[in-house]
């Protein structure tokens, strides 16, 4: 674990040197809101805007290698570059475009990993729509340990005013409707 941090760190130091607008999300984001599991890669949101993400992904390939074979057409077509560390971490960076994900930058915090790591992440609100909307079964179980450890404390208003336009562009309303319930549940 302690080198998916130091990967993140560098990942974060390149992005801080490049005023970039940035933020942990997934399972990093996950140790602060949720309940803690073992992850072994970072994972970014980026926001590129559309039409300048090939700047961006040039960037990130001088400091960091690709883990497939041709990044860019790869990074540009399904808006996630893949990279690793140079100890082998993978670096999952979503290029963000969407007002969600510029939203989610621009609300992202930092905060302090131990022993002193100090990484941008995304609100707990945007980590559930984030993880909703993925919609996968380990998401989901993620989803109910952010609830269950933030009780009380999640604005619902901004989580639905976000997660409803994305599901109806993914035409799966019914994500929007699973999450109802699991709120319901988690706060009876």
């Amino acid at each position: 674990m302690i080198e998916v941090f130091q990967a993140a760190s560098d990942l974060q130091q390149v992005c801080l040197r490049e005023q970039w607008k940035f933020c942990f999300i997934g399972g990093l984001a996950l140790q602060r809101w949720g309940e803690p599991r073992f992850t072994n890669d970072a994972d970014v949101t980026l926001y590129t805007g559309f039409g300048d993400e090939e700047r961006y992904i040039k960037i990130l390939l001088k400091h960091f290698k690709a883990r497939i074979s041709n990044p860019i057409d790869f990074a540009i077509l399904n808006r996630v570059l893949l990279l690793q560390s140079d100890k082998g971490v993978g670096l999952d960076i979503a290029l963000g475009g969407l007002p969600f994900e510029a939203n989610a930058v621009r609300r992202a915090t930092y905060f302090l990993f131990p022993p002193a790591l100090n990484l941008l992440t995304c609100s707990a609100e945007d980590l559930v729509v984030m993880k909703a909307f993925a919609s996968r079964g380990q998401d989901w179980v993620d989803v109910e340990r952010i609830l269950v450890r933030q009780s009380g404390e999640l604005d619902w208003d901004y989580i639905f005013q976000q997660l409803n336009p994305l599901v109806l562009l993914k035409e799966m309303p019914e994500i929007s409707e699973r999450l109802q319930k699991l709120r319901i549940m988690c706060e009876t």
